[in-house]
């Protein structure tokens, strides 16, 4: 079904703001138009006057992903991945993502004949807390960063204006706009990785909450006296389900001494398990990794059904690696949720994985500096 064209949450909190916004159109839609960045300078969208895009870097505890694309979000290019090495500290951070951006407009341009000046600015998925009109991350554990002004330093090392968002929402409305969740007007986004993320589409708008901070759901707690989470917290979910924590369980479970197919494609190095690893042999059959995968999906599966009967979505979209794990994670986390929420909930939404591979990240920190910037983002995938 059609959906409402996202708008930035911001306006509604700003009301000096809305007359701006209401003049903003849908770049797809903005023939002949001229609309202006918050860097203050015109764009126009005129494919007669050249294509205009935006790049997109969604930086993680693990990998940092960035590519380009056009305002109406219709291809992705130059897309690169590199090791995050947050253990060089943030400057480094900075300038391996500033080369990176180097390189991706220098591919854009070798595929599309787009000059630097073409690219008219660059948004930014990084884990939070976030302080979204300073562009500052105020903390993150898994990168180890505190009141780090990441917005204002890419910008400075790249000379393009920049927007900050919440890597998780920025991988919800990447889906949202060109992936799994298209369609949907109340959508939760989860992202496991190394932690766990989400993100909130409410009433067809991006929701931030009071301070930034709303969708935080790997930081729910699911047993108040379980395992301790990086944040400091215990039981939250993220230290039972995200990548790391599910190498670990299954890290546990071999130091049972039970055979398991793991040994094997770990050659008995436990510093090698990671989550893909136990999703494959799952796939295989391997009755202690299936064990594992299917843990998982009750720990998933309770987070799930709590946000179905708060928020009572039409779309929950699981992104990251955990789409790899397939049926052998999704059909017993539909069956937790199914046991645990209201059951109009359940019929009203579907629980899928997301589709943009590596790159919902990406799509949707594009499409936030378009929301932060120009007011709005292109049509949906479906339309």
């Amino acid at each position: 079904m059609p959906s409402k064209k996202p708008t930035s949450s911001r306006h509604a909190r700003h009301p000096e703001k809305r007359a701006a916004h209401s003049q903003a159109k849908a770049p797809a839609r903005a023939k002949n138009a001229t609309q202006r960045t918050a860097a203050g300078r015109s764009v126009g969208t005129t494919r007669g006057a050249g294509q205009r895009y935006v790049i997109g870097v969604d930086l993680g505890g693990t990998n940092i992903v960035v590519g380009a694309m056009p305002l109406d979000g219709t291809r992705e290019y130059g897309v690169r991945t590199e090791p995050t090495h947050s253990e060089l500290g943030a400057d480094s951070v900075v300038e391996r993502i500033g080369r990176m951006i180097d390189e991706v407009i220098a591919t854009t341009g070798t595929e599309t004949g787009a000059a630097r000046r073409d690219f008219i600015g660059v948004g930014i998925g990084a884990p939070g807390p976030l302080d979204r009109a300073q562009g500052i991350v105020i903390v993150t554990p898994n990168l180890g960063w505190r009141d780090f002004p990441l917005r204002d330093r890419v910008s400075a090392r790249v000379k393009l204006p920049a927007t900050l968002d919440n890597d998780a929402n920025c991988a919800t409305v990447g889906e949202w706009w060109r992936g799994a969740a298209a369609g949907g007007r109340n959508v939760v986004g989860m992202t496991i990785g190394t932690g766990i993320g989400g993100g909130l589409i409410l009433e067809g708008q991006l929701y931030h909450g009071s301070s930034d901070v709303a969708g935080e759901v790997g930081h729910t707690t699911i047993d108040p006296t379980g395992r301790r989470c990086k944040c400091g917290n215990y039981g939250c979910l993220e230290a039972y389900a995200s990548g790391p924590a599910i190498a670990q369980r299954a890290t546990e479970a071999l130091a049972g001494g039970e055979a398991s197919l793991l040994r094997e494609l770990i050659q008995d190095d436990m510093s090698r398990m990671t989550a893909r690893i136990v999703y494959d042999a799952a796939t295989l059959g391997d009755p202690l990794a299936v064990e594992v995968v299917r843990e998982t999906a009750r720990f998933l599966g309770t987070g799930v059904a709590n946000l179905l009967n708060i928020f009572n979505p039409d779309v929950v979209v699981l992104a990251g690696g955990v789409a790899a794990a397939g049926d052998a994670l999704f059909e017993p986390l539909r069956a937790e949720v199914r046991r645990r929420a209201f059951r109009p909930a359940v019929e009203a939404c579907r629980i899928v994985g997301g589709t943009l591979a590596g790159t919902a990240g990406v799509v949707g920190a594009v499409a936030t500096f378009m929301l932060q910037t120009l007011g709005g983002i292109g049509p949906h995938h479906h339309e």
